[in-house]
C-alpha cells in the first residue's frame, strides 16, 4: 500500500511521459504522476491519447463508438454499518430509520417497480457487517432466521430474480472467498470500489477511514482477489480526492491492474470524484476538480488498457459529459428512472434520453447493457453459475452480451437446469490413459484460464529472492543446528515442530549425503517403534466422476473445459457400476473425486454416496476433497457442517485431505489461483473431524515451494490433530511436473529433487510422531524403487491398489495407474518387510 508524498512533476516530465503513453510504451508510477498534472492544452493531449486508447478497445470488442449504460433499481437493503467514513451520508443509525432492513416485500416492490419500466438491474447496496455494531440490526436478522445480514442478501437475491427476474448485483461491502463463494449464485456481479490504497487515510486519527475496519487497504485488495479466485465479474473503483496524493491514486490503479491481470475478472473500474455532503466530517473539504477527475480517468485508461471498462458516474459530473468522454470513459454506470442514487440523493442521475443525447453528441451511441458485462456473458463458464444462466440469457443479446433493450424481465426459477450436467465425453479415460495417453499436452485455453504468466513469474522471482536473501534457508544452516536436528531426531522427534527448535528442524531439511541417510535412519527407527514392521494398503478403486472443472489451479493437468477432447462426465448409475466391479475385484474402499463442475448438481454429491451403499452396503466411501465440500456447501446455501452432515447421514465415511497442496496462502495462490485459502481448508477439515468423520492429510511439494513452508505445513496439521485427533494419515505427494501448466510456462521447477523426496517424507515421520501414525508414500508418483527408497526411510503404508488413476497420469506420471495385491506386496518384500492389508482406517482385514 502507498504512503507517498508528492514530489511536483516538471512540464519536461509530463511531456515525456505524454511521449510514452501517445507511442504506447509502458508507464510507470513517477511517469501517471506527471500524467495527472496535465492541464490545458497538455490535458487536451492526455484526452487523446486516452480516448484512442478506448476507441482502439472497442473496436476490438465488436462495439465501435459504442458507449453502456445499466437501467437499474437501487435496493438500499440497510443503511446500518459498522465502519464510520467520515464523508459518507448512506450510512445512518438505527433511531432514523423505520427498520434496521428493507423487508421482502419492499425490496421486491422496487423490483417489481423496475422490471415494469424495463429495468434489468438490481443494485443491491447496503453497509458492512452491521450486525456487528448495532443490536437492532442482529435483533431484526435473528427474528426473521437470519445467522448474517448476508444470509438476507442471499435470499433477498433469490426472491428477485424468482418474482421479477431483474439481475442482483451485489455490494454488501468487504466479503470473505467463502461468502464470495456463497453469494455468487445468485448474482452475476458483485463489486466493492477500492477507493484507495492509502493505509495513512485509514489508521490515522482524522482520516477519512479512521475507524472503519471494512475500509483499511489491505482487507479491500484480499476481496479484490478474491472475487477473481472465486470467478465472480467484479465492479471496483477509485474515490478521488479525499486527501490521498497523486501518488497514492497511481498506486490504487496498479494494485487494480495487478488484480485484474492475475485473475481477468475486473470487468468495470469506476473512477468517481468526492463530492462533500452537509452534515458528516468532511463537508468542509473542497470537492475534486473536475479537470482532476479526467486528468484521473485518463491516467485510469492508459494504465488499464484498451480492454479495460471504464466508467464514470453521470450524476457527479456537473454536466460535463464531453469531457469525461473525451478523457477515455465507455460507460456511464447505473441509471435508474425509478430509484434515486441513495448514496448521492443530492445529485439526481439524468435522464436516460438526455444522457442519449448528450453522448450522440460527442459522437458516441448510448447502449443499454445488463449488470454482467459482454464479454463475460459471451463467455458464460465460469463466471455464470448455472442458476442464473436463464435468468441473464432471457435479457442478453448472444451475439453481443448486450442488452436487448426491448425485453422486460420475468421471474423465473432460480434452479438447476434438468439438462445442465449431460454424462460423456471421453468416460474410458481411466483405462486409455495407460495407452493413447491424453489428447494434447494442455488445455485449449492455456494462455488465459491461468492469469497473466509474466506477472506470476516476476511475483514468484520476487519471493524467492526473498527467501533467498534471509540466513534462513535450510541450506545455509551450521553444522551445530544439523547436529542438534539429528539429536531431536533420536530423542524427542516431534520437539522438531516447536518454534524454539525451529533452526535445528530447518538444518534437517537440508540434510544431504551422510546427514540425510542418518536422518532417514532415524525416521525408520521411529516408524518402527510406532507402528511396527508391517507394511500396510488398502484394496480400493479411484473414481473420478468428472474432469470438468475452470477454477484454473496452475499446478492441475486433469482439469478439462467442458468441450476439450479428454473432458467427461460419469453419471451417478456408472459411479455405482464401478462400485460395484471393484467390490467384486475385492476392494474395500472407492475412493471418489471430481473437478469444481459448475454444471455438476448440488445433489449428485450425496446421490453418488447412496447409490454406491445401495449397490454395495459394506463399501467404505472415501469421498470428496475440502475444495469440492466448500463450494458445494456455497452452492446449496448451507454451512460446511450442514453439508458435511447431509454427506455423512447419506453414507459418507470418510474424506480424503487432498487440496491441501501447501497450506500457506502465500504459496496457494501462486500454485492455485482459485482454491480454498488455508484456513478453509483447515476448517472444512476440522469439521469433519469433529462430526466424525475422519481424513487423511497430504502435502504437494517441490514446485515454488521452500522447506520453511514444509515446516509450517507440518505445525497445521499437528495444531488440526492436537485439536480433533482426526487424521488416519499423512501422504507425501511428490509434484508431477510434465504436463502441469505452472510448468510449462516455466514457472515450476520440475518436481522435487531425489534428496527432497528422501527428506519430506522422513521429515514427516518425525515431524508428525505422537500425533499422526502413518505415513504414507505414493507409488503413482514415485515409482516402485522410489517407494521402497521411502518405506526404508519412515514409511509404513502403500496406499492402495487404486484400479484406476487419472490425476497423475494427465500430469505425466509414468508409473500406471494400477497395482495388484501381488504387486504391492513385492514392493513391501523388495524393502524387507511384510505386507499387510488394512482398512481405511488403518484397521485389520478379516
Amino acid at each position: 500500500m502507498a504512503d507517498r508524498i508528492d514530489s511536483g512533476p516538471t512540464e519536461a516530465s509530463l511531456r515525456r511521459a505524454l511521449r510514452r503513453a501517445a507511442d504506447g510504451r509502458a508507464v510507470d508510477t513517477d511517469e501517471a504522476v506527471a500524467l495527472l498534472t496535465a492541464r490545458g492544452d497538455l490535458l487536451d493531449e492526455l484526452l487523446g491519447v486516452a480516448g484512442a486508447i478506448r476507441d482502439a478497445g472497442l473496436r476490438d470488442a465488436g462495439r465501435p463508438g459504442v458507449v453502456t449504460y445499466s437501467k437499474k433499481v437501487f435496493i438500499p437493503l440497510t443503511r446500518l454499518c459498522r465502519d464510520r467514513c467520515h464523508y459518507c451520508t448512506f450510512a445512518t443509525v438505527p433511531h432514523r430509520l423505520p427498520a434496521a432492513y428493507l423487508d421482502r416485500d419492499e425490496v421486491l416492490a422496487i423490483a417489481r417497480e423496475g422490471a415494469a419500466q424495463g429495468c434489468k438491474e438490481a443494485l443491491f447496496t447496503l453497509g458492512d457487517r452491521p450486525e456487528e455494531r448495532w443490536p437492532a440490526a442482529r435483533q431484526w436478522l435473528d427474528e426473521r432466521g437470519y445467522d448474517s445480514t448476508l444470509d438476507y442478501v442471499r435470499a433477498s437475491a433469490v426472491a428477485v430474480l424468482e418474482e421479477t427476474g431483474l439481475l442482483p448485483h451485489l455490494n454488501p461491502g468487504v466479503l470473505s472467498w467463502a461468502e464470495l463463494q456463497r453469494l455468487k449464485p445468485v448474482a452475476p456481479s458483485m463489486g466493492m470500489m477500492l477507493e484507495t490504497t492509502a493505509t495513512r487515510l485509514w489508521s490515522e486519527p482524522g482520516g477519512p477511514h479512521y475507524g472503519s475496519p471494512d475500509k483499511e487497504p489491505a482487507v479491500r485488495l484480499r476481496v479484490l482477489d478474491d472475487a477473481g479466485r472465486v470467478g465472480v465479474p467484479f465492479t471496483t473503483g477509485l474515490l478521488i480526492g479525499i486527501g490521498e496524493t497523486l501518488a497514492e491514486r497511481v498506486d490504487a490503479l496498479f494494485a487494480i491492474r495487478r488484480s485484474d491481470r492475475e485473475y481477468g475478472h475486473i470487468q468495470e473500474v469506476i473512477v468517481q470524484n468526492f463530492r462533500a455532503k452537509p452534515d458528516t466530517a468532511m463537508r468542509g473539504m473542497p470537492d475534486a476538480e473536475l479537470h482532476d477527475l479526467a486528468a484521473t480517468v485518463a491516467v485510469a485508461r492508459v494504465l488499464l488498457g484498451p480492454k479495460a471498462r471504464i466508467q464514470a458516474p453521470p450524476n457527479l459530473i456537473a454536466g460535463e459529459f464531453d469531457l469525461l468522454l473525451r478523457a477515455g470513459i465507455d460507460d456511464w454506470g447505473g441509471v435508474s428512472p425509478v430509484t434515486p442514487d441513495h448514496v448521492n440523493p443530492e445529485r439526481p442521475w439524468p435522464q436516460i434520453e438526455e444522457l442519449a443525447r448528450r453522448t450522440a453528441a460527442a459522437g458516441f451511441t448510448l447502449r443499454e447493457r445488463l449488470t454482467i458485462y459482454p464479454e463475460y456473458v459471451r463467455r458464460g463458464d465460469p463466471w455464470l453459475d448455472p442458476r442464473i444462466g436463464p435468468h441473464v440469457s432471457a435479457l442478453a443479446d448472444p451475439a453481443t452480451g448486450l442488452a436487448v433493450e426491448a425485453a422486460l424481465p420475468v421471474g423465473r426459477p432460480w434452479q438447476e437446469p434438468d439438462d445442465a450436467y449431460v454424462p460423456g465425453g471421453r468416460t474410458d479415460l481411466h483405462t486409455t490413459i495407460d495407452t493413447s495417453g491424453r489428447t494434447e499436452d494442455r488445455r485449449g485455453d492455456f494462455d488465459s484460464v491461468y492469469g497473466d504468466w509474466a506477472q506470476l513469474a516476476a511475483q514468484v522471482n520476487e519471493s524467492a529472492a526473498a527467501v533467498a536473501g534471509q540466513s534462513g534457508g535450510a541450506a545455509s544452516r551450521l553444522p551445530a543446528d544439523l547436529l542438534a536436528g539429528l539429536g531431536l531426531a533420536a530423542n524427542d522427534p516431534a520437539a522438531l515442530l516447536e518454534p524454539k527448535n525451529e533452526d535445528a528442524a530447518m538444518a534437517l531439511f537440508g540434510a544431504d549425503g551422510a546427514a540425510l541417510d542418518e536422518l532417514c535412519r532415524l525416521a525408520d527407527d521411529v516408524r518402527r517403534s510406532a507402528v511396527g514392521d508391517d507394511i500396510t494398503y488398502v484394496v480400493n478403486r479411484n473414481i473420478n466422476f468428472s474432469n470438468v472443472c475452470y477454477v484454473g489451479c496452475r499446478f492441475c493437468a486433469f482439469a478439462q473445459r467442458e468441450k476439450d477432447a479428454d473432458a467427461f462426465r460419469l453419471s451417478v448409475e456408472q459411479v455405482a457400476d464401478r462400485a460395484e466391479e471393484a467390490w467384486q475385484a475385492g476392494a474395500t474402499e472407492v475412493c471418489m473425486q471430481g473437478g469444481i463442475d459448475p454444471k455438476l448438481p448440488v445433489s449428485v454429491y450425496a446421490d453418488i454416496v447412496r447409490a454406491v451403499k445401495a449397490r454395495v452396503p459394506g463399501m467404505h466411501v472415501h469421498a470428496y476433497s475440502p475444495m469440492e465440500i466448500v463450494t458445494a456447501a456455497a452452492k446449496a446455501g448451507v454451512s460446511v457442517r450442514d453439508w458435511l452432515t447431509q454427506l455423512r447421514d447419506a453414507g459418507l465415511d470418510t474424506i480424503p485431505g487432498t487440496a491441501a497442496e501447501i497450506l500457506d496462502d502465500d504459496v496457494r495462490w501462486v500454485l492455485t489461483k482459485g482454491k480454498l485459502p488455508a484456513a478453509t481448508w483447515v476448517e472444512v477439515v476440522s469439521t469433519a473431524h469433529e462430526l466424525g468423520i475422519r481424513s487423511s492429510s497430504t502435502m504437494m511439494y517441490g514446485h515454488v515451494d521452500h522447506p520453511g513452508q514444509w515446516l509450517g505445513h507440518f505445525r497445521v496439521l499437528a495444531g488440526i490433530q492436537d485439536r480433533t485427533g482426526g487424521f488416519t494419515e499423512f501422504v507425501g505427494l511428490p509434484f508431477v511436473h510434465t504436463n502441469a501448466p505452472i510448468y510449462l510456462a516455466g514457472i515450476a521447477r520440475p518436481g522435487p529433487t531425489w534428496r527432497e523426496n528422501r527428506v519430506v517424507h522422513a521429515m514427516a515421520r518425525l515431524l508428525l510422531h505422537g500425533r499422526i501414525d502413518n505415513i504414507q508414500c505414493s507409488w503413482v508418483k514415485l515409482g516402485d524403487e522410489g517407494t521402497v527408497e521411502m518405506l526404508r526411510g519412515g514409511c509404513n503404508d502403500l496406499g492402495g491398489t487404486l484400479m484406476e488413476e487419472t490425476i497423475s497420469r494427465m500430469a505425466g506420471s509414468d508409473n500406471g495407474s494400477a497395482r495388484t495385491v501381488a504387486q504391492l506386496e513385492a514392493i513391501a518384500a523388495a524393502a524387507g518387510r511384510p505386507a499387510r492389508r488394512r482398512t481405511t482406517a488403518y484397521g485389520h482385514t478379516a
